[in-house]
């Protein structure tokens, strides 16, 4: 099975598109944690027992896990996740060339995905695209006020950079395994890129936090999965698959709550998937 594949069955199992963004920040997390041995992994684990039933995906940023506890927190992070049947996506936007870009596919040996930079071209992700088992979301044109910077650019053909990306991925998915990184708060931009890239799924940061667009980011966000699944007796007919992302929406929903914050954010990742259930 293809990622896409085990992700649209954890989204038929689970009801659920939601994307929820582990993130755990050392300085927000609640003091009764600190004391941990690893205090990461122990916020992540309420927060996944608080969350797991509405998760279709569980996202790790890279950043908040670089130095050696955190690559241990990270570790127990994912198993857990697994234990849950839940995917892990690793939100690490690498991008390299040679050795470099190998090393940095290693990490799909524990993920079931990651994010990627695709502005050094392909050979930087041809590491990433021959891994048929896992999934690699290209940045596209992310959420971020800065994107525009570069994403918008205008080509001597006429399109912006971004357009361009997502043709350019629309060629690499050899193997079913791209997806791209859109950001609801440029809800018109992601309906252009859906219509550039009718079968790629997209991963939808900007929902929560950032105030995107929930509704845009369901109905561009989804690709249709209309194909035979290798794993059961039936056919997957128009499941929409794709993930919408929050993170500090939901994992500090109850940051003041003290030792029972895990419980506000079961209540808002519950709230985010029947928000985003009305529009699918």
């Amino acid at each position: 099975m293809t990622f896409f594949d085990r992700l649209a069955d954890r989204i038929e199992t689970a009801n659920s598109v939601v994307s929820v963004g582990l993130d755990p920040d050392l300085a927000r997390l609640p003091d009764h944690l600190m004391e941990k041995d690893l205090p990461r992994w122990a916020f992540n684990r309420r927060i996944i027992d608080a969350t797991h039933e509405h998760a279709a995906c569980y996202k790790p940023n890279a950043a908040f896990y670089e130095d050696p506890d955190g690559w241990r927190a990270l570790q127990e992070t994912i198993a857990y996740a697994h234990g849950k049947d839940v995917p892990v996506l690793l939100d690490a936007k690498r991008g390299d060339i040679g050795n470099t870009a190998r090393q940095y596919a290693d990490l799909l040996d524990s993920a079931d995905a990651i994010t990627a930079n695709p502005y050094m071209g392909r050979d930087s992700l041809e590491p990433f695209l021959e891994r048929t088992d896992a999934g690699v979301f290209l940045l596209c044109r992310t959420s971020n006020p800065g994107g525009a910077d570069i994403q918008n650019l205008e080509l001597a053909s006429g399109e912006p950079v971004y357009e361009r990306v997502a043709a350019l991925a629309d060629t690499w998915n050899r193997n079913g395994n791209v997806g791209l990184v859109v950001g609801a708060t440029q809800p018109e931009e992601l309906e252009e890129i859906r219509e550039i890239v009718p079968d790629i799924p997209f991963l939808v940061p900007g929902v929560g936090a950032q105030g995107g667009d929930a509704e845009a980011a369901v109905e561009f966000g989804l690709a249709k999965l209309d194909e035979q699944s290798s794993s059961a007796d039936r056919t997957k007919s128009g499941i929409g698959v794709g993930l919408v992302n929050s993170s500090r929406g939901i994992i500090f929903a109850g940051e003041d709550q003290g030792e029972h914050f895990h419980k506000a954010s079961g209540q808002a990742a519950k709230r985010l998937k029947e928000r985003l259930n009305e529009y699918r």
